[in-house]
């Protein structure tokens, strides 16, 4: 079997790996260099807490992967188990997390419910008093998404896949309603089955098979924070679900800090949207963070930033399917692409090679499900 991949992202390339692995024939397909979509410009997350059973079964079969990653493939990815730390600001909210933990501990995820004082334990820089109550889990974390990317492009071509780099895939090739490979700016691929792993590029690449699918790209940002009070390395990555504020450590005592803050949130064009942040929203992250914790005070400095692409679909899950025959999909992650890739990979690899995914259950993950309005919404996004 050749399987042509379109996007040399995370998910692509674990994709090819998986591929690869399993004797196939791989080629990757990506029209600038290897994790300069969406990959390089993560936020790095991997977590477990999740508000529907499909995402959190991704994510116990990705940490699988991540907890052992530089065993796997010779490379450390800086990978971080400080937890994540969600904090509710009503009752309505606290309700909503309490059965969040319930459903994640009877699949195997260590979250647990807090008290706002409890928080203080795992976060001492938050102010209890704004909240009512958290969860927690302590395997939750994050790592280097440079360092991951890189280790399954070489994991891939040490496994017998070929990535091509700056090559843009122009059209995907049909016989009958039938995928049969693609056309390049260099020439035409023909496969047995071509996987569109293109992130925020996945419409575009879907509907070149004359497939409609709902991702949108959607511009988030991030910024680098000198807090006036030092971040410890400790903390886990905490976020004010109600308001959609979060920060995580950095080094040296920095913080990464995000949000979206807008009333709007418009598609962006994946090849000609800012990728540099924009002052006055970092304003209003800093503005945000402070609110709720001690350690943004008026002291605190912007050091930089930047913004990526989130590929968003209408109730932030992935579409992970076999959507024409010959043509897999894997996008729409929703910002969770990152920490997903290794289970995507392989499911990626089983609806290719056997027909059918296993690793996973994914029959919610179909395109289907907007057609027949059987979606279930992913709540914990930011």
């Amino acid at each position: 079997m050749h399987a042509v991949i379109v996007g040399g992202g995370i998910v692509g390339l674990a994709s090819a790996y998986a591929l690869a692995d399993e004797g196939a024939t791989v080629t990757v397909c990506e029209k600038g260099s290897i994790g300069s979509g969406s990959t390089e410009r993560s936020v790095g997350g991997i977590r477990a807490q999740f508000s529907t059973p499909v995402n959190v079964d991704l994510s116990l079969e990705s940490m699988r992967v991540w907890e052992t990653f530089e065993d796997r493939f010779g490379i450390d990815i800086e990978y971080r188990r400080t937890g994540y730390l969600f904090l509710a600001r009503t009752e309505a909210m606290a309700d909503t997390f309490r059965e969040n933990v319930a459903m994640q501990t009877d699949r195997g995820v260590p979250s647990t419910f807090l008290e706002p004082e409890e928080a203080l334990e795992y976060c001492s820089g938050i102010r209890p008093e704004a909240f009512v109550g958290a969860t927690y889990s302590p395997t939750d974390g994050f790592a280097d998404p440079h360092l991951a990317v890189q280790g399954y492009a070489q994991a891939a071509t040490e496994a017998g896949a070929t990535v091509l780099t700056k090559t843009a895939v122009t059209d995907v090739r049909q016989d009958g309603g039938q995928v049969t490979g693609v056309e390049t700016e260099t020439g035409r691929l023909e496969a047995d089955v071509v996987v569109n792993a293109a992130g925020p590029w996945a419409r575009q690449v879907a509907a070149m098979a004359d497939v409609s699918l709902p991702i949108a790209p959607r511009r988030r940002q991030l910024a680098v924070v000198e807090p006036e009070t030092s971040v410890p390395e400790s903390d886990p990555l905490a976020i004010d679900m109600a308001r959609g504020s979060y920060f995580r450590p950095e080094r040296d005592g920095d913080a990464l800090v995000g949000g979206h803050f807008a009333d709007v949130d418009p598609d962006h064009d994946p090849d000609a949207y800012s990728t540099s942040f924009d002052f006055d929203w970092a304003a209003s992250a800093l503005e945000a963070a402070a609110d709720w914790t001690t350690y943004f005070g008026p002291e605190s400095g912007i050091k930089r930033g930047w913004a990526g692409l989130y590929a968003v679909t209408p109730d932030n899950h992935p579409i992970v399917e076999e959507t024409a025959p010959g043509l897999i999909t894997a996008a729409g992650f929703s910002g969770h692409g990152f920490q997903h890739a290794p289970a995507t990979g392989r499911l990626v690899a089983e609806l290719a090679l056997d027909g059918e995914a296993s690793l996973v259950d994914i029959d919610g993950l179909s395109s289907d499900r907007f057609v027949a309005d059987e979606r279930h919404v992913e709540q914990n996004v930011v």
